[in-house]
């Protein structure tokens, strides 16, 4: 499966539009690692728990979207945007979602 931010891929002309699709995921934040990134906030640094959670979340959401292109018969998702929103009444939730065009190439 090709997925690109790009409207096209180079030399593979799309022969066959399929439909928009999507990734979604929601995780929670975890206390502990909480309490470990305020203590990284206050000393500087990266704030290692909370990118490997997002790198998880975001590969997680292209996976799905890749598995709805797959139904719909693409073997390719052009025009991929991922966006990031923190959702909960205290912040508490992040939101990863991924959107595209599944295309046959």
């Amino acid at each position: 499966m090709i997925v690109t931010t790009t409207p096209a891929i180079e030399g593979r002309p799309v022969r066959d539009y399929l439909g928009i699709v999507t990734g979604e995921v929601i995780v929670g934040a975890n206390l502990v690692r909480d309490l470990f990134a305020a203590v990284t906030d206050i000393v500087g640094g990266r704030s290692g728990k909370y990118e490997e959670v997002l790198q998880r979340a975001r590969r997680e959401a292209l996976v799905e979207m890749e598995a709805e292109a797959e139904k719909l018969g693409g073997n390719a998702v052009v025009g991929v945007d991922i966006d990031y929103e923190v959702i909960g009444s205290h912040g508490s939730m992040l939101m990863v979602s991924c959107s595209g065009t599944a295309v046959v190439v």
